[in-house]
């Protein structure tokens, strides 16, 4: 009798268990890959975006922080060898510099002889290339940061085309397991997307103000270099 009860007790214990809801888990990987070929094509052109956005942003950051360091006795020098009509040894000093600090000033030393007007026109002209050089490909990262996102959302409109497609040849009868592929595609894209997009976005404004502290460098130094050349001797 006792051995009938433990083992009804048991039965309904394992009745309980398998009665039970299990927890189940989806990997990234199983997630792109239950989102069908229009997901995972949308989620290979975003992870090619992602990559040129991390690849532009730390070869723009290596150059811009190698153009921002500039020794800060250089001006000191520059100005120096001016008052003293060494020409050739400020223009050898800029060369030595290699910055866009020193190929500005480098390119002012060229035009010492000639009226103020000159030499800070030649000053701006040089800047603005200069600026542009900081700038490469700087643009593509804010196209990358408002094409990602859409991008995602692409994929949201095909995914959900095509879960609006299966209802409609389910002849009346919902099945989700029908529905999941287009679903998924609608939601891993969008996802996707908009990290690809905040990603760019973040980085792209990293670099805007790091070009901008070495453009106000340059105008700094460039108004240094002509209040010296203005000044009575």
């Amino acid at each position: 009798m006792l051995s009938t009860l433990l083992q009804n007790t048991q039965d309904a214990t394992e009745v309980v268990t398998d009665g039970e809801p299990v927890e189940k888990t989806l990997s990234i990987i199983e997630l792109i890959s239950s989102g069908g070929l229009a997901g995972q094509l949308i989620i290979a052109i975003l992870f090619l975006l992602l990559i040129a956005a991390i690849y532009i942003y730390f070869e723009r950051i290596f150059a811009i922080k190698a153009a921002s360091q500039v020794d800060s006795n250089f001006m000191n020098q520059i100005k120096d060898h001016v008052s003293n009509g060494k020409i050739d040894s400020a223009q050898m000093l800029c060369a030595q510099q290699n910055t866009p600090v020193s190929r500005l000033i480098g390119k002012g030393i060229t035009r010492i002889g000639k009226p103020l007007a000159d030499i800070n026109t030649a000053l701006e002209n040089a800047g603005r290339l200069e600026i542009y050089g900081l700038e490469k490909n700087v643009s593509v990262l804010a196209t990358i940061s408002g094409a990602a996102p859409m991008i995602g959302f692409l994929g949201t409109v095909v995914g959900m085309i095509l879960a609006i497609f299966e209802l409609a040849n389910a002849g009346g009868t919902i099945q989700m397991d029908v529905l999941a592929s287009g679903l998924y595609t609608a939601m891993t894209t969008t996802v996707a997307g908009l990290i690809v997009g905040i990603v760019a976005y973040m980085a792209y404004n990293h670099l805007v103000v790091k070009t901008d502290k070495v453009v106000y460098q340059m105008e700094a130094n460039s108004l240094e270099f002509l209040d010296h050349l203005n000044e009575p001797t």
